[in-house]
């Protein structure tokens, strides 16, 4: 999943269980919406990247850096403690963890991936408009 700073999912892709994470993040950021600012032309790519320990591979970071996206992932290399799970990832978090209140999504029913995938996009709409409708109502 790719969410903005604010946790709205912009992003939401299905996997197989086997599959690593970090083969996903290059084509999620290539799906990415135009995301319309303040002002000025819509935003293409998001200023930065931040993700753990699984989505810091050399290739990946290369990718995201060729991309001209600031990488703040953390090499698998590095021993030292502090992804920024209760600071700064604790969005992502919190919306997976919203993601957990649809019921039909806790546990795979569906036999096609193409099935399991529509419940989550309809669960990121729903989302959506519940972030939508709070910042918008007085």
């Amino acid at each position: 999943m790719l969410t903005d700073a604010g946790g709205v999912p912009l992003v939401v892709k299905t996997s197989a269980a086997n599959e690593p994470d970090h083969t996903q993040l290059v084509p999620m950021l290539e799906a990415m919406p135009k995301v319309q600012g303040p002002r000025g032309r819509p935003r293409t790519r998001p200023k930065a990247v931040l993700g753990d320990r699984a989505y810091g591979t050399v290739g990946v970071i290369a990718a995201v850096v060729a991309m001209k996206i600031a990488s703040y992932l953390a090499p698998r290399s590095d021993d030292t403690h502090g992804s920024g799970l209760g600071k700064l990832r604790y969005v992502v978090e919190r919306t997976l963890a919203c993601f957990s209140h649809f019921r039909r999504i806790r546990m795979c029913y569906e036999r096609t991936g193409g099935h399991f995938q529509a419940f989550h996009d309809l669960a990121a709409c729903c989302l959506v408009a519940t972030r939508i409708r709070s910042r918008c109502s007085p």
